[in-house]
């Protein structure tokens, strides 16, 4: 059985590393083994934080929500509770956007969510 050097699955192997390491500073970018040690780094973070980012958000929404009761003289877990008891499905999203983008409206969320929650 003849010889077989592994040069061209080798190559190929490496270059697709090499793409995937694109953009990395100096050795990270060069050479195999630190190529290997950023792009699998790199995917850890990248998993874990497409999960962190589903987090940052709703609390981001929170904090907007929040921001826009306080001015009608409630809390975020008056209003949502408030919310709930009238059976408004809204969600976090949606609530936010209004609480930004259309005063009026969220003023009107408040007011129903106030005539639906026990006085605090």
């Amino acid at each position: 059985m003849p010889r077989v050097k592994p040069g061209k699955t080798t190559r190929a192997w490496h270059k697709k590393w090499r793409k995937m390491a694109k953009g990395a500073y100096g050795a990270r970018s060069k050479k195999i083994s630190a190529i290997m040690s950023t792009v699998q780094h790199a995917g850890n973070y990248a998993f874990r934080d497409r999960k962190n980012k589903k987090r940052d958000f709703r609390r981001l929404w929170i904090q907007r929500i929040n921001a826009g009761t306080r001015g009608f003289g409630l809390s975020y877990s008056v209003f949502m509770h408030g919310l709930r008891k009238a059976n408004v499905s809204l969600d976090r999203t949606a609530l936010s956007e209004l609480a930004i983008h259309d005063p009026a409206a969220f003023a009107r969320l408040v007011d129903v969510a106030k005539a639906a929650a026990p006085a605090a």
